[in-house]
C-alpha cells in the first residue's frame, strides 16, 4: 500500500512501521489469494483455449471428410507427344476411369474474307452516300452504319469499334509496288464448318466491302477455300470426332477435351482418368494428424500439474473422441469401421497408418467408392465426428459456456481486488488519523516534560554541581 504521510515526526516514534505492519497483515494474504486465483483461472482459460483450437483444426478436416465431393474427384494424367501439347482435359465426378489415345487431326478455325483490287489506298472513299452493313457468322450478327463519304480505313474502324461486334476484326494490308492496293481483310472467330463470315449491305455502293452484292451475285469480299471456317477433328482410340469448336464436351462421356495443337504424323496424347486416390489418401492422413493433435493437446493439459488436471469434462471429451473412432458404418461394402481401411490405434490412444488389415492405398484401389461412403456417407465416421464437434464448439456449446464462466470469474476477481484496495486505503487512512492524534499527544507531553525539567533545573537545590 502507498504511504500517504510520514507518521511519528512529532513524537519521534516509528509509527510508519506500525501502520505499514498493520496494513500488510490485512492486505498481503488477501493479495496473494487474488494472485493465485487469477493465475489459476488464466491458466485454465489458456488450457481450454488450446484444446478448443486443436478441436477446431480437427473440425476443419472433418468437414472435408464429410463432404462427398472430396471422394468424387478424378485425376487426369496426360502424356503429351514429343512434338508438344496437343490437348488439355477436365473431368467431372461421374467420369469413368480409363485410358485413351487421342490424336488431333484439325483445329477449328474461323473464316477470313479479303477484298479484290478495288482500292489503291486506305483513304479511298468506299461510299459517297453511306449505308448499313450487316455482319454475320453462324448464329451471330450485328449492323454497322457507314457514313457518307467514309473511307476504307473508316469502314475498318466502324466495324472494329462496334459495341455489338461478336468477334470480327478488320485490317488493311497495303501491297505497295508499282500498282499498290489496299486490301480489306475481315476475320471472324466463329469456328465450325458452315459458319463462314457474310457481310451484306442495303446499298450497291457498299458492294465492294460485302461478300454478296446488293443486287445479287458476288461482292467485293471473297473467302478462299483455305480460309473457310472449319470444324475441329480429333480421334479417340481411332474413332473420329468432329466439333464446331476446339472444346469437345462429352466426346468421351463426362470429359471435356480441348484440342490445342494438331498432332504430328501418328503421334497421340495418352490420357489416363482415375479416381483421385492421392488426394483422398492425403485427406485421411490429415485426419490422423489432426485427431492425434487434438487428443495429444487434451492429454498435455490434463496431466498432473497442468491447467486442466482432474477435469472430468476433458476426460469425458477424450472418451467421446475415442468411442467415435469405432463408429459402425453400414452400406460401405466390406468396410464397417475406419480400422478396415488402413488406420490403426496405438496403445497411447493415437491413430496411425496401418497395413494390418490393408493399407489405405489398397482400400482405395480396391473399393474407392466404399471408402467414400465409410467417411462421408449419411452414417459415416466423419458425420459422427461432425456431430460431436458441433456440440462442443457451437456458439452455445460447452466450450463457450466454460470460457464465459471463467471470464466472468476473472471479471469478478478484478472487482473484488478493486474493492479490497479501497478497503485497504480506508484502513490506512483511519490508522493515520488515529496515530496522528497519538503523535500530537505524545509530542505535547514531551514538550511539557521538557518545560517542567527546565523549570525544576532553575530551582535552588536542583541545579547541577552545587553542594
Amino acid at each position: 500500500m502507498a504511504i500517504i504521510t510520514s507518521a511519528g515526526v512529532g513524537s519521534g516514534l516509528d509509527l510508519e512501521s506500525i501502520i505499514q505492519a498493520t496494513v500488510n497483515a490485512e492486505d498481503l494474504p488477501r493479495v496473494k489469494r487474488f494472485q493465485d486465483t487469477q493465475k489459476r483461472l488464466t491458466v485454465e482459460l489458456s488450457g481450454l483455449g488450446a484444446v478448443k483450437s486443436s478441436l477446431s483444426a480437427f473440425q476443419d478436416i472433418i468437414k472435408k471428410l464429410a463432404d462427398p465431393d472430396n471422394f468424387s474427384k478424378r485425376t487426369n494424367t496426360i502424356t503429351q507427344p514429343a512434338s508438344g501439347d496437343v490437348i488439355s482435359v477436365s473431368s467431372n465426378a461421374t467420369a469413368t476411369p480409363g485410358n485413351f489415345n487421342i490424336k488431333v487431326n484439325q483445329l477449328a478455325s474461323g473464316s477470313r474474307a479479303t477484298t479484290n483490287a478495288a482500292f489503291a489506298a486506305p483513304t479511298d472513299v468506299v461510299s459517297a452516300s453511306g449505308g448499313k452493313l450487316t455482319v454475320s457468322a453462324g448464329s451471330k450478327t450485328f449492323d454497322v452504319d457507314i457514313a457518307a463519304g467514309a473511307t476504307l480505313e473508316e469502314v475498318r474502324a466502324a466495324i472494329n469499334n462496334s459495341a455489338d461486334n461478336f468477334g470480327v476484326s478488320v485490317n488493311i494490308i497495303n501491297t505497295g509496288g508499282a500498282t499498290p492496293e489496299a486490301k480489306l481483310v475481315v476475320t471472324s472467330n466463329v469456328t465450325g464448318a458452315g459458319n463462314d463470315l457474310t457481310i451484306t449491305s442495303d446499298t450497291a455502293e457498299l458492294d465492294s466491302v460485302s461478300t454478296a452484292a446488293f443486287g445479287g451475285g458476288a461482292g467485293g469480299l471473297a473467302i478462299a477455300v483455305a480460309d473457310q471456317a472449319k470444324d475441329a477433328i480429333i480421334e479417340v482410340d481411332g474413332i473420329a470426332i468432329t466439333n464446331a469448336t476446339n472444346v469437345f464436351k462429352d466426346a468421351v462421356q463426362d470429359l471435356t477435351i480441348t484440342a490445342t495443337k494438331v498432332s504430328e504424323g501418328t503421334e497421340t496424347a495418352k490420357l489416363t482418368v482415375d479416381y483421385d486416390k492421392t488426394g483422398v489418401e492425403d485427406l485421411i492422413e490429415s485426419f490422423i494428424e489432426a485427431y492425434n493433435n487434438a487428443v495429444g493437446t487434451i492429454d498435455y493439459h490434463t496431466k498432473v500439474g497442468s491447467s486442466l488436471y482432474g477435469d472430468s469434462a476433458m476426460r469425458g471429451l477424450k472418451n467421446q473422441l475415442t468411442n467415435t473412432l469405432s463408429t459402425l458404418v453400414s452400406g460401405a461394402g466390406g468396410f464397417e469401421t475406419l480400422f478396415d481401411v488402413g488406420i490403426g490405434l496405438t496403445k497411447e490412444g493415437t491413430l496411425e497408418k496401418s497395413s494390418l488389415v490393408r493399407s489405405i492405398n489398397e482400400a482405395l484401389t480396391s473399393n474407392y467408392a466404399d471408402v467414400g461412403t465409410l467417411f462421408s456417407g449419411a452414417n459415416g465416421v466423419a458425420k459422427a465426428f461432425e456431430s460431436l464437434l458441433e456440440i462442443q464448439l457451437e456458439s452455445e456449446g460447452s466450450f463457450k459456456f466454460r470460457e464465459d464462466s471463467l471470464n466472468k470469474s476473472l471479471k469478478q476477481l478484478e472487482n473484488d481486488q478493486a474493492s479490497h484496495d479501497y478497503r485497504m486505503t480506508q484502513l490506512e487512512a483511519g490508522l493515520r488519523a488515529k496515530y496522528a492524534n497519538l503523535d500530537v499527544l505524545i509530542a505535547q507531553l514531551q514538550s511539557t516534560g521538557s518545560y517542567i525539567t527546565q523549570q525544576l533545573a532553575s530551582l535552588p537545590g536542583f541545579g547541577g554541581g552545587k553542594k
